[in-house]
């Protein structure tokens, strides 16, 4: 049978342009035609795309949310539900969600919880259709807790301050909320009334004998009287004695004259008992008092002169047999009192005392021991922390090191590490790094009012045995004084946490550890090598540190817009050779001296505004009357590169001189000004300040050719001065002559006080130390026999 269905064009017309329709089935066959019922027919479909989806949103907590959807175009209409990180949505079962008839999703208030994906998703009787999924993030902004109580007084008498703090805590910050604007911590001037002790009036006049034979006086404690918590007077109110007069009775008097007599009886023969065993004692000893003056080692006690061992004559090497110092393990015993008296001890030679040795007569090889060479690539691949050391890195130093020591420095930062001679021990090599680190790289934690005053410097490997101190030389930025800073070491341990092991201007608690600030350097004495960093916490508003001001422009100008950026850093030399670097990738060029500006602590910003700009050339971009920069960003010390930009527009290409005034003060405190007048297009005097990495000298120097000071003659000075003098012609008075005795005790507490001495100044000095300087310095410290300093060829 044939089976076929029938429909005319004008039926198909008819059918594409409805949405239902009814169809019959007409079959033909040898014995006629059969036509079916008719079947109704209906057409459907859902188109692909969204007429609107959801989009990603960030809210804050307890915000209202819309989240549209325009489902696509379809017969049967779609209907529309929600997914939640591919979750169904059930308004019936969360009261704070609901969809509108215009399939929008609303989150009456958005709570933590509601951070997801969500997904729109529409369906017919065709298909099934997914819009992109929408991330909503419900931020939550910090908020200050409330203010702690105020600290008590920071000084028992006069002027001081007193703190309160506060913490972003109410709430923490979550998912990208704001952190909390303002200081968390407050400080305030106080004044507390100065206890005063109590002081005795003038004893009143003596009364009348009495009776009894006595009489008596008296007196107050009135000048003055104590106050504010002082001390009351000490000693008797009242005294009284005996007397005689026409009153006091001769029976009484007679008893009393006897009693006195006897009591001067007693004491006398007691006197007399006490030096009868006085002169006992003394003749019983006076027969050993010889043996013990002719033991000649009590005059002499304290240090030895290290011994030198100069090598042969016909010894082509120098430094292969060194100084033992190794065996100078005592500790100093004379007094630490500085003197003066008495006649000199030293005397220089004819010559200078600390030239360099003649090319002519002397030779200095520098040259380890033939054992020690023979290993020592052997021993250096067996150490897996060489291995792991970086390479390349401009802000790092590395060397290898042996008994005879060395010099590490990163060039252009001011940081250094010196490596005494001795201070590796014989036979070990040591390849040792130094770091400057990016503030970013390290997590030091700061509380309160304190601030990071220097960069965070490593150096390493921890763990390595020193047997005499590395200095660790850094800048700082701190303007230091006792009164206004308690400034403190840091060290970070092997757990990561950050460790006091110092409080400057203190009496050190360990021998391990002393710094000696100067103006802009610190000089650190470690035996334990680490990571360090020289923190401040401030006493008083008048703290300040330093803050170089650098301002930088781009060396090409193609267009009319000209970005003038003024940085505002930390006074040292790594911060500035930071910026220099950032600048010079971005094709920046110097255009004005830096200057130096004095920031408090008064918890006031810093403004910068632009000034005196011919009109009529230039305009400035700047909506405000001048930008300003947070107190505790520039005072906490870790964020880098704090910079703000002037953008200004020049009116005509042809513009390229520009003259104005950029003032950057402190409120209420320092400022600076700079006065720009130059040409944009070709000017560049400042470029000095631009100096290449590749024109500074080696960053590590092994053996003398690290120091200055000739070995030979370190080694005299030291065995020379190390032995102590009552006179005072030793290591205490050179350290005074260069102004090196601020802690005497440190030194003393050393093998060698003249070696520390010496080494702080190699490091203090390096490469310009004025050897002549130093050479009065001993001059000055007396004159002994000229030979005392010479060097034989014997000893080369």
């Amino acid at each position: 049978m044939e089976v076929r269905i029938e429909i005319t064009r004008q039926q198909v017309e008819k059918i594409f342009g409805l949405e239902e329709y009814w169809c019959q089935c007409v079959a033909w066959s040898s014995s006629g035609t059969t036509k079916s019922q008719k079947a109704f027919v209906r057409i459907a479909y859902l188109r692909k795309n969204f007429e609107q989806e959801p989009t990603a949103r960030e809210v804050s907590i307890e915000q209202g949310i819309v989240l549209p959807c325009r489902p696509p175009e379809g017969i049967p209409p779609a209907e529309v539900e929600w997914l939640r990180n591919e979750e169904l949505v059930d308004p019936a079962l969360d009261a704070n969600v609901y969809v509108t008839p215009e399939h929008s999703l609303v989150l009456r208030q958005a709570r933590l919880a509601d951070t997801a994906n969500y997904t729109c998703v529409a369906k017919n009787i065709v298909a099934r259709r997914r819009s992109a999924s929408a991330a909503i993030t419900v931020y939550v902004n910090g908020g200050w807790s409330t203010w702690t109580q105020w600290s008590g007084c920071s000084t028992s008498c006069g002027r001081g301050w007193q703190k309160r703090s506060r913490t972003c805590t109410n709430p923490t910050p979550l998912n990208g909320g704001a952190f909390c604007e303002g200081q968390n911590v407050q400080k305030s001037a106080c004044t507390t009334l100065c206890p005063v002790d109590g002081a005795w009036s003038e004893w009143s006049k003596w009364s009348v004998c009495g009776t009894e034979c006595t009489h008596w006086r008296s007196r107050e404690c009135s000048e003055p009287a104590p106050r504010n918590g002082g001390q009351e007077c000490h000693g008797a109110e009242l005294e009284t004695r005996n007397c005689t007069s026409e009153l006091c009775s001769p029976a009484a008097q007679g008893a009393e004259d006897v009693a006195l007599y006897v009591g001067l009886i007693a004491v006398a023969v007691c006197l007399v008992l006490l030096l009868l065993v006085g002169v006992l004692v003394y003749c019983r000893k006076k027969g050993g008092l010889d043996a013990d003056v002719a033991d000649s080692s009590i005059l002499t006690a304290g240090f030895q002169p290290v011994s030198i061992k100069p090598s042969k004559a016909d010894n082509p090497s120098l430094l292969t047999i060194q100084p033992d110092l190794s065996t100078a393990t005592m500790t100093y015993q004379g007094s630490l009192c500085p003197r003066q008296d008495g006649p000199a001890k030293l005397q220089l030679p004819n010559g200078h005392l600390l030239s360099p040795l003649g090319a002519g007569r002397h030779t200095l090889h520098h040259s380890s021991p033939a054992a020690e060479g023979a290993d020592f690539v052997a021993r250096l691949s067996t150490q897996s922390y060489f291995r792991s050391l970086p390479r390349g890195n401009t802000n790092m130093a590395y060397g290898t090191f042996n008994f005879l020591g060395g010099r590490l420095m990163i060039p252009n930062t001011g940081i250094s590490l010196l490596i005494p001679p001795d201070a590796i021990p014989r036979g070990k090599i040591y390849e040792v790094y130094l770091t400057l680190h990016k503030q970013e790289e390290v997590r030091l934690p700061l509380a309160g009012c304190q601030t990071l005053l220097s960069p965070i410097v490593s150096c390493g490997p921890p763990g390595v045995l020193l047997t005499r101190p590395a200095i660790l030389a850094m800048g700082h930025c701190v303007e230091a004084s006792a009164e206004n800073w308690s400034l403190r070491l840091k060290k970070q341990s092997c757990e990561g946490t950050w460790e006091d092991v110092l409080q400057l201007g203190a009496e050190p608690c360990t021998e391990l550890y002393y710094c000696q600030l100067e103006a802009q350097a610190c000089y650190i004495f470690t035996e334990q090598l680490g990571r360090f960093a020289l923190v401040g916490e401030s006493l008083s508003m008048a703290a300040s540190k330093r803050l170089k001001l650098v301002l930088f422009a781009p060396a090409a100008c193609p267009s009319l817009e000209y970005n003038i950026r003024v940085y505002c850093l930390s006074d040292t030399q790594d911060a500035l050779k930071e910026v220099i670097q950032l600048e010079k990738q971005m094709g920046g060029q110097l255009i004005g001296a830096p200057r130096v500006l004095h920031f408090k602590d008064s918890y006031h910003n810093l403004r910068l505004s632009i000034h005196d700009m011919p009109s009529s050339l230039w305009k400035s971009k700047l909506l405000a009357s001048y930008q300003e920069i947070p107190f505790y960003h520039i005072w906490s010390g870790l964020q880098p590169y704090l910079h703000c930009t002037f953008t200004l527009e020049r009116l005509s290409p042809s513009t390229c001189e520009l003259a104005c005034k950029i003032w950057i003060w402190q409120v209420e405190g320092d400022g600076q000004s700079f006065t720009i007048n130059f040409n944009i297009a070709k000017d560049t005097r400042f470029s000095d300040w631009l100096v290449p990495d590749s024109e500074v000298g080696s960053p590590a120097l092994v053996g003398p050719s690290a120091f200055k000071i000739p070995f030979l003659i370190r080694q005299k000075i030291i065995s020379s001065l190390d032995t102590p003098c009552a006179r005072g012609a030793d290591w205490r008075t050179l350290a005074q002559k260069l102004n090196l005795d601020s802690h005497l005790s440190f030194y003393a507490s050393k093998p060698s006080p003249t070696a520390m001495i010496l080494n702080l100044w190699e490091a203090r000095h390096f490469p310009n130390g004025n050897l002549s300087q130093l050479a009065a310095a001993v001059a000055e410290v007396g004159k002994q026999d000229g030979a005392l300093f010479a060097v034989s060829e014997a000893e080369c």
